[in-house]
């Protein structure tokens, strides 16, 4: 695991304390050692968390001529076995590292060397030969890769820090309100992009070309897997357990992030019975008991005799929102990042690497909105009668309320599949964005989802919303949020969900082994059954959440007036102060759950502070035991 950045110059060569100078900003994600090459116009540099070969595994790592180079963020996991091939057929090896099996695959492949890649990883090949530099990002998009293309010529960084300020970029601005996360290929400053999942960046001759080389794709339906239930469930339990065994790969201790919920507990479950050592396992618990796991996780523990750390955490603003500002390079409003950041520093403290259950809601059918999908179908025009009632129905400050879930349905249940899929977790609506930010535009955040829903015509209705969760909710939200809030710690999270070996029997089920009825997640809970307690298998959906609704109700509503105040507001520039408090009122009165909402304001007042308005410097760690009972 490393924070990678590179420059590759139109005219002359590449200054070389430019390139030190980006690779410092990255110290939080590759503390071990750093490495920079310069060979005329262009510079790679890497900073490296080791886990794999510890002693030669230093990056850029170069093939037998020095005319291929190569710096990775990420793990190859069949690095072993292309290693063997490689070898065979006369590549000759200097370390025992998986980045080395990059360089001499290059060499054999050329630009198709990703495709046989299995594994996360940001990726960039320095061809000397060729003066052909090119990046590459993982499939699932589990490992960041930034970008920006000027007069001067092309530099990538892991994360938005290490390249140039610009300015905001106005329509991520809105995809952000839409969404509380910024969607590729944009990213918050208009002249800095990502590289989407999948996909290659080659840059020859002064000039960029973009190729995608990997869609995992939900079959069509002529396609789905037919075999019975038992069958498919002791194959996905096989093949789980395929990849937890590969994810396990490291010449470092390897723990795992338990929620309480069934995802995670299966990754326990399997890494316990995988290992030769005692697994380490962390969670963080709640003080509000519809928000805490904790005994759920610590039975999972006491059954797998896992080396079990855990936390309670209460809500200290003025130190945790302001860290996780300064961690995200970019604003970022999922609440659940701050249980994250917590229980990855904890794990941090014990182990370099952590499993973490992504992936498993949006390839097997976890969420309440997949359910509600299906029941609109029936219930569609029966919801649009009922709204005026439902309305009326009082705030609660429980996770995922009745009330909550309830006026979320009938708002949408009548519309199109997926402007009704979007409509159960969208942010702010087009009417309260542009009341919120006093701008009319044309652009529309929603036609990003439209686009990759429009990719998968021929698959199963909910597959294909299932899709666009895997596309952009997962990649740009939950991977993001797991991928900076591990790397603020120097803890590499691994994600065993998102491996083509799991994702790929996920993608041929039928929608009936996903979701039936209320039942989510059918054919993982069947899958888990022999290995966990009944409760965990067939509990509700669990999760680092927090009980945000109820904090901005309480103790934080003080510090949201204050970060979101009418002064701050009008310096900034971007939201209308009325309309801000009117929001902070309504919530506060009860009269809605507008928790998310305000999370995402704070969010972007406090990222605002931290990296325009100043320079962002070196990532500050709170105290932690400021921030546990």
């Amino acid at each position: 695991m490393c924070g990678i950045a590179g420059i590759a110059s139109r005219s002359g060569a590449v200054d070389p304390e430019r390139l030190r100078a980006m690779s410092a900003t990255l110290v939080h994600r590759g503390p071990d050692s750093d490495g920079v090459l310069v060979d005329g116009p262009v510079g790679l540099a890497a900073r490296r968390l080791s886990i794999i070969d510890l002693e030669t595994g230093d990056q850029p790592i170069t093939n037998e001529d020095a005319t291929v180079h190569v710096v990775q963020n990420g793990e190859i996991y069949n690095y072993r076995e292309l290693r063997a091939g490689l070898e065979c057929a006369g590549h000759r090896f200097r370390t025992q590292s998986d980045t080395e099996v990059l360089v001499h695959l290059y060499e054999e492949h050329g630009e198709a060397f990703a495709e046989r890649l299995r594994g996360m990883f940001a990726v960039a090949v320095w061809d000397a030969g060729q003066n052909r530099l090119v990046l590459a990002r993982d499939p699932f998009g589990i490992k960041p890769l930034y970008y920006r293309i000027d007069a001067e010529g092309l530099a990538f960084a892991s994360e938005l820090r290490a390249l140039p300020r610009g300015e905001i970029d106005h329509d991520a601005l809105e995809a952000f309100l839409a969404f509380n996360s910024i969607p590729a290929p944009y990213s918050i400053f208009r002249e800095v992009r990502k590289l989407p999942p999948g996909s290659l960046l080659v840059w020859e001759n002064g000039e960029a070309r973009i190729a995608r080389f990997s869609r995992p794709a939900p079959a069509q339906a002529k396609d789905l897997r037919l075999d019975g239930e038992s069958e498919l469930a002791e194959e996905l339990r096989a093949r789980l357990r395929d990849s937890v065994r590969a994810h396990l790969i490291a010449d470092v201790p390897v723990g795992v992030l338990l929620s309480g919920g069934v995802d995670s507990a299966v990754l326990a479950a399997l890494a316990a019975q995988e290992s030769a050592e005692p697994v380490h396992t962390f969670s963080i618990g709640f003080e509000e008991r519809s928000f805490d796991e904790l005994e759920d996780a610590r039975s999972v523990a006491t059954m797998y005799g896992t080396q079990h750390e855990e936390l309670v955490l209460r809500p200290d603003a003025a130190l945790l929102l302001p860290a996780l500002a300064d961690a995200f390079d970019e604003p970022f409003a999922d609440s659940s990042a701050l249980p994250t950041y917590l229980v990855s520093e904890l794990a941090a403290s014990h182990v370099k690497v952590a499993l973490s259950g992504e992936g498993g809601d949006e390839l097997f059918g976890g969420y309440y909105t997949y359910a509600a999908d299906l029941l609109a179908l029936r219930m569609g025009k029966l919801a649009a009668i009922a709204r005026p009632l439902v309305e009326r129905m009082p705030s609660s400050n429980r996770r995922a309320s009745f009330d909550y879930k309830a006026k979320r349905f009938v708002r949408g249940a009548a519309l199109p599949p997926l402007e009704r899929h979007h409509s159960w977790k969208e942010i702010f609506s087009p009417d309260l964005r542009a009341e919120l930010t006093g701008r009319q535009t044309q652009f529309d955040p929603v036609d990003l989802l439209r686009e990759r829903y429009a990719e998968t015509d021929g698959a199963e209705p909910l597959a294909r919303l299932q899709d666009v969760d895997l596309g952009l909710y997962l990649v740009d939200d939950l991977l993001v949020k797991t991928d900076r809030a591990s790397m603020a710690h120097s803890l590499e999270a691994r994600v065993p969900y998102l491996d083509p070996v799991v994702a790929g029997l996920a993608q041929a089920l039928r929608t009936k082994l996903k979701v039936s009825g209320l039942r989510k997640k059918r054919l993982l809970r069947k899958a888990a059954a022999p290995l966990l307690p009944r409760r965990i298998v067939y509990g509700r959906k669990r999760g680092f959440s927090i009980p945000a609704a109820a904090w901005l109700r309480g103790e934080l509503e003080p510090f949201a007036r204050d970060v979101l105040s009418a002064e701050t507001l009008r310096r900034q520039g971007y939201f209308r102060p009325e309309v801000v408090e009117r929001v902070l009122d309504r919530h506060v009165a009860g009269e809605e759950d507008l928790s998310r909402q305000l999370w995402g304001l704070l969010a972007f007042t406090l990222w605002h502070e931290r990296h325009v308005e100043r320079r962002p410097g070196a990532l500050r760690e709170p105290r932690l035991e400021a921030l546990v009972s």
